[in-house]
């Protein structure tokens, strides 16, 4: 089974365990590009699981992965198989995670945070990746900052240094996961302001999120995630105003509350 011809990303019967613990438990969504795709649902109901296995920092269990038209993992029968490294890795350099606690190298500056994938795992010249990642730093408000080390910089400034990080990697797909989860309140809208940026500027994004105002906004497709299956999805003002799972009215009722 494969996605649709207009699909980036289609996944298909995901599965996921950890031991005995089922956390995935056949999730099918698809992800065009230049689309805004927002996983909400309860803490523990697989979003970030889900996530991780879509660029295989976990590997699933069951199911199929298709993403830019190249099935990386897929079941033939009863058996699971998975394509190389070599392929998983390119495409994972190609939809790249923000994680919530950023990740960063905290022995190397700014600058060589957001050149490593380029340099390293895109094998790119390092004059080039120098010269892209000062520009995109400008971009994100740190151009001031290429020499600054991790532990110098704010909250929002290392998450800022996360996406533009993401960025360097000229990704056809950027996974959020839950980016602003570990931020002051006040540093929230400096980065809710940089990812609408790039959505604006057509980057198809997944992001995992509590933000609900901020998913109304942004969001082209809301998937309701629980219990390790979607259980309901579609156009924000659908999820949000006349929500048809019990599941999701209550949780969009304690959100609310």
């Amino acid at each position: 089974m494969s996605g649709g011809p207009d699909a980036l990303l289609s996944v298909r019967g995901l599965r996921k365990t950890f031991g005995p613990l089922e956390v995935l438990k056949g999730v099918n969504m698809e992800v065009r590009p230049g689309e805004v795709t927002f996983l909400i649902g309860p803490s523990g109901g697989g979003k970030s699981t889900l996530m991780r296995c879509m660029n295989f920092l976990d590997m699933p269990n069951a199911g199929e992965i298709v993403f830019g038209g190249k099935r990386l993992c897929h079941e033939d029968g009863s058996v699971f198989h998975a394509a190389p490294e070599r392929v998983l890795r390119a495409a994972r350099s190609e939809m790249p995670m923000v994680f919530q606690h950023f990740n960063l190298f905290s022995h190397r500056t700014v600058l060589q945070n957001v050149i490593e994938g380029p340099v390293m795992v895109q094998r790119r010249r390092r004059e080039e990746a120098v010269g892209e990642a000062e520009e995109i730093l400008r971009r994100v408000g740190l151009g001031d900052k290429l020499g600054h080390y991790p532990d110098q910089l704010s909250g929002g400034q290392k998450q800022r240094v996360a996406i533009a990080r993401a960025l360097a990697m000229r990704p056809r797909l950027i996974l959020f996961d839950e980016p602003t989860s570990a931020l002051d309140p006040e540093l929230v809208a400096g980065i809710l302001d940089t990812i609408r940026g790039l959505a604006d500027n057509g980057m198809t994004l997944i992001v995992v999120s509590h933000e609900m105002g901020f998913a109304r906004k942004l969001a082209d497709t809301v998937h309701f995630i629980a219990d390790g299956t979607i259980l309901e999805s579609g156009p924000p003002e659908r999820i949000f105003d006349s929500p048809e799972n019990t599941r999701l009215l209550g949780f969009i009722r304690s959100i609310l509350h």
